[in-house]
C-alpha cells in the first residue's frame, strides 16, 4: 500500500492506494492545522496516515511510499522540501493576513522520509494537471494547463508533453503574478504581495475583501443582486486575464479548471471566463477551450495518486 496526501490551505486529505491500483481507499480528512509549532501540519499528516491504516486494518509499517500533492510554494532545506504556502504559513505576510501563526515554512518531506523512506512531493496544481492528463479532461494533450480556483489560485503547466517544475518545484505559481498596484483594493495576499491574482480573486481574498464567503457572494448574485454580479464580473476579469496570459505565453491547447470556487459555480464562471479569452489575439487563442476538470471534485485526491509510479 502507498499513502496519497492532499494538502490544501483549507483541508488535508489522506487516502491509501494499492500498488499499481487506481482506487483511493479509506480516506481521512481534516481542516488544515495552523496553530502551534511549524511541524503541526506534518504531524497531522502522519496521524491521518495512521488513521487510514487503522481503517484498512494494516500496520503503518506496511506503507511502501508516500505521494504528497501540496499547496506551494516550496523551499528546499537540507535537501528536503518545506511548505511556504501563503494560506498556511502566517509569517509570510505577517499579522495583517490574519493567520494564527508566525511560520515562514512548515517541514513536510523530511518528517515523512524519516518515517516512510520513499516520498514524492509536488505542487498540488502540477499533480492535478498530471491526474487530468491521465484520467481527466487533458488526456492526449501535450500543451495544456490545470488551474485551481479555490482557497488560493494555483497552476500546473505542461509544454511539449513535459510537466514544468522549476528549480524547487514551484513552476506555475502564476496566482502570484501581479495584476494591480493599488493597495486600497485590500488585496493583501498571504505571500505578502499586494494586488496579485490570488490576493484579488482567491476564495480567501473574497472573504477578506468583500466580507462574505464565495458561496454567499454567488448565492446573492443568483438571487438577482446587481452589485454581487458586478463583483463576480470583476473577479472573472482578473482570472480571465491570467488564463489568457497562460495561453499566449505557452501556446496551450486547453486549460482544465477545478477548485471549490470554480467547481461549485462552474455554470456561471465557465462562459464568463471563456469570454475573456475569445476574440483576443485569435492567432493564439482560437480553438483553445476552457473546460471543467474531468475528475470533478475528486481531482485533488487523484492528484497524489497520479504521482505514484
Amino acid at each position: 500500500m502507498k499513502a496519497c496526501v492532499d494538502i490544501g490551505g483549507t483541508k488535508i486529505a489522506v487516502s491509501l492506494a494499492e500498488e499499481g491500483g487506481r482506487t483511493l481507499l479509506w480516506r481521512q480528512s481534516e481542516p488544515t492545522l495552523k496553530t502551534g509549532h511549524n511541524d503541526a501540519v506534518a504531524l497531522q499528516v502522519l496521524r491521518l496516515i495512521d488513521a487510514a491504516c487503522g481503517a484498512a486494518g494494516i500496520a503503518p509499517a506496511q506503507i511502501s511510499g508516500v505521494a504528497v500533492s501540496s499547496a506551494g510554494p516550496f523551499v528546499m532545506h537540507e535537501g528536503c522540501l518545506e511548505l511556504a504556502s501563503p494560506n498556511i504559513c502566517g509569517g509570510l505576510a505577517g499579522p495583517a493576513r490574519g493567520l494564527p501563526n508566525t511560520w515562514l515554512t512548515a517541514p513536510m518531506e523530511a518528517p515523512l522520509r524519516a518515517r516512510f523512506g520513499t516520498v514524492r512531493m509536488e505542487n498540488d496544481a502540477v499533480a492535478a494537471m498530471e491526474a487530468e492528463r491521465r484520467w481527466g479532461a487533458l488526456q492526449g494533450l501535450a500543451h495544456c494547463a490545470y488551474v485551481t480556483w479555490s482557497t488560493g489560485v494555483g497552476v500546473g503547466l505542461c509544454v511539449d508533453g513535459r510537466p514544468l517544475r522549476g528549480k524547487n518545484g514551484n513552476a506555475g505559481h502564476a496566482g502570484h503574478s501581479f495584476v494591480a498596484d493599488d493597495d486600497n483594493l485590500g488585496a493583501l495576499c498571504g505571500c505578502g504581495n499586494f494586488g496579485d491574482v490570488e490576493g484579488l480573486a482567491a476564495g480567501s481574498a473574497i472573504a477578506r475583501r468583500f466580507n462574505t464567503s464565495a458561496a454567499e457572494l454567488f448565492a446573492t448574485a443568483r438571487s438577482g443582486d446587481a452589485h454581487a454580479a458586478d463583483l463576480i464580473d470583476a473577479l472573472c476579469r482578473v482570472m480571465g486575464r491570467l488564463l489568457y496570459n497562460l495561453i499566449v505565453t505557452l501556446d496551450l491547447q486547453r486549460i482544465s479548471l477545478g477548485g471549490s470556487v470554480f467547481w461549485h459555480n462552474r455554470d456561471v464562471l465557465l462562459p464568463k471566463l471563456q469570454a475573456q479569452i475569445d476574440g483576443k489575439l485569435p492567432t493564439l487563442t482560437a480553438g483553445v477551450p476552457l473546460v471543467a476538470a474531468g475528475l470533478g471534485e475528486s481531482v485533488g485526491d487523484y492528484a497524489a495518486l497520479a504521482l505514484l509510479d
